[in-house]
């Protein structure tokens, strides 16, 4: 990530939020395994339940991501090329940049990429990324796990299904603009619902949203890489750093912990050997375990990960984009009675073009 950050010690007196309505119906399987009956866990549930699906507008849902992918779709071809300009004097982060653009070109250049394409400014999609998630699933932290968090990439698709197929699948909405993390179970799905549940679509319609204050215990953490070294468990995201605070937010929770694996599914071709794991920063998380179509790697990292969210380092733009984390901010001044660090500005980086 490119910025973040929590102080543990401002948490100790915070209110917790208000919990989000739990699951509001169960599926049961009967004696034909191929039908699914549903059993009312209330009234009220039901009623809310019905509601809630009543409401969901899936074209407006999707539409709405699609034109706030689009809004700095112009700025893309200038940013690049200034990213690619600067000196690491004029921007200490200027070297992240060269890595990606490196890796983002040899995948179009040589068809490793798949939809959705550019892959520039992705976590990019790959060949054969089924394969890599099938040898996530074969690991005993996966086997062993109750509850992944998986992030919404396209490439880490597979895993997502493997998770919900008899796991609980905890994964955030995409740039944690619509919403925080939501919990998705096999029993709250029908059959046909599975593949559409592993969506960022699915996801809002049918997963459970949660709150900062859930009593939720994270076994795995997957996320999604543009390169990683397999040396060092340096990695590289796509620069926007919402993985970052993904895992703060979940070191807030008390969800997950220094011993908690992080896992990344990646092409054999975003393995790299220049990312000077003394350049990285506070809030950079380092992977365990890396999956690609054709091997398993243990880095063996000694790369410290981060403690929580780190507010200096969290500019104003980025705050501007995470409703949550703004809520957050407000609510620890509030009850600390102090004002918390501010990062410096920043432009931040473009979002992804898609092709049609």
């Amino acid at each position: 990530m490119d910025t973040t950050a929590i102080r543990v010690s401002l948490f100790s007196h915070i209110t917790p939020f208000s919990r989000f309505p739990r699951t509001l119906i169960s599926a049961l399987p009967t004696n034909n395994p191929n039908q699914i009956k549903y059993k009312s866990l209330s009234n009220s549930k039901l009623s809310s339940s019905l509601k809630n699906n009543a409401i969901f507008d899936e074209e407006a849902f999707e539409k709405n991501r699609l034109t706030l992918d689009a809004k700095t779709r112009e700025l893309m071809a200038e940013t690049s090329e200034k990213e690619m300009r600067e000196s690491e004097e004029d921007d200490p982060k200027a070297w992240k940049w060269r890595i990606r653009k490196r890796v983002w070109d040899f995948m179009e250049a040589n068809n490793i990429a798949q939809f959705p394409r550019p892959v520039h400014h992705r976590i990019p999609n790959f060949v054969n990324s089924p394969l890599a998630a099938n040898k996530l699933g074969e690991l005993e932290v996966f086997r062993a796990a109750d509850c992944v968090k998986v992030n919404p990439d396209s490439p880490q698709k597979r895993v997502r299904f493997l998770t919900i197929s008899g796991k609980k699948l905890l994964t955030p909405q995409p740039r944690l603009r619509t919403g925080f993390f939501s919990v998705l179970e096999l029993q709250m799905l029908t059959p046909t619902a599975i593949n559409e549940a592993c969506t960022s679509v699915g996801v809002a319609k049918y997963g459970r949203p949660i709150g900062l204050d859930e009593k939720i215990k994270v076994d795995l953490i997957v996320i999604g890489s543009v390169a990683v070294d397999p040396k060092t468990g340096a990695r590289l995201g796509k620069g926007e750093g919402f993985a970052e605070l993904e895992y703060g937010m979940l070191r807030y929770m008390g969800a997950i912990d220094d011993s908690t694996p992080v896992v990344t599914t990646v092409h054999d071709q975003q393995l790299v050997d220049d990312i000077p794991s003394e350049k990285l920063l506070i809030h950079d998380v380092p992977v365990d375990i890396i999956c690609t179509p054709t091997q398993v790697i243990y880095t063996n990292t000694t790369i410290p990960k981060p403690q929580g969210i780190y507010w200096e380092k969290l500019s104003p733009e980025k705050l501007g984009q995470v409703r949550i984390l703004r809520e957050l901010k407000k609510r620890i001044e509030r009850e600390t009675g102090q004002k918390l660090p501010s990062g410096p500005s920043e432009k931040l980086p473009p979002t992804a073009l898609r092709k049609r």
